[in-house]
């Protein structure tokens, strides 16, 4: 597997090794002891899956607070998603910054995703289907957000919108700006 480290302290990129022939590819998707090595070591305890139909579907930026914080390790297996995070470990280097990757079927790559990061994604192809493992299970109660569209993290969304208008959750709709917020989340290096 290739690793990639990004700017941002934990946040890492990953390639795993796919074979590929005539008949298709094998990868391994998840491996317990690979991660150690890389300095991952979650006990991952529960695997989502979401399915979007339309290209503009936007989802995020999603987090939960401790006690049940989450890291995730998230990657597409059918179309593309434009994959955003932004820090929001008080006292990091890069806090309040976003950083986006494209993660689709035909490139395989893998975001791990620390505890601390607001997460979001909007699809660029019709019909895809998202998958990850967190850390820690669901809890609405932990639960938080932040607007996609929050000036103050200035992710700039149109290159992968398109021209249309993002399809939204009504939760999403309604979710606070970065101002203001008071991150439970600290910058442990």
């Amino acid at each position: 597997m290739q690793v990639h480290e990004t700017e941002f302290p934990g946040l890492l990129v990953l390639v795993p090794k796919v074979f590929q022939d005539e008949r298709g590819f094998f990868l391994e998707s998840y491996n317990a002891g690979h991660f150690r090595e890389i300095g991952i070591d979650c006990g991952f305890v529960q695997d989502n899956h979401a399915y979007s139909k339309d290209v503009g579907v936007l989802r995020g930026f999603h987090f939960q607070v401790p006690p049940v914080a989450q890291a995730k390790l998230v990657w597409v297996t059918r179309g593309a998603v434009l994959d955003v995070v932004v820090d929001l470990r008080r006292g990091s280097p890069t806090y309040g910054r976003e950083e986006h990757v494209i993660l689709s079927a035909a490139n395989f790559k893998r975001m791990f995703i620390p505890k601390g990061f607001g997460h979001a994604y909007v699809t660029i192809m019709p019909d895809t289907e998202f998958q990850y493992k967190v850390d820690a299970p669901y809890s609405p109660a932990h639960e938080g957000g932040l607007a996609w569209d929050d000036p103050d993290i200035g992710m700039d969304w149109a290159p992968a919108l398109q021209g249309r208008e993002p399809i939204l959750s009504e939760k999403d709709r309604r979710l606070p700006g970065l101002a203001g917020f008071e991150s439970p989340f600290t910058f442990e290096d």
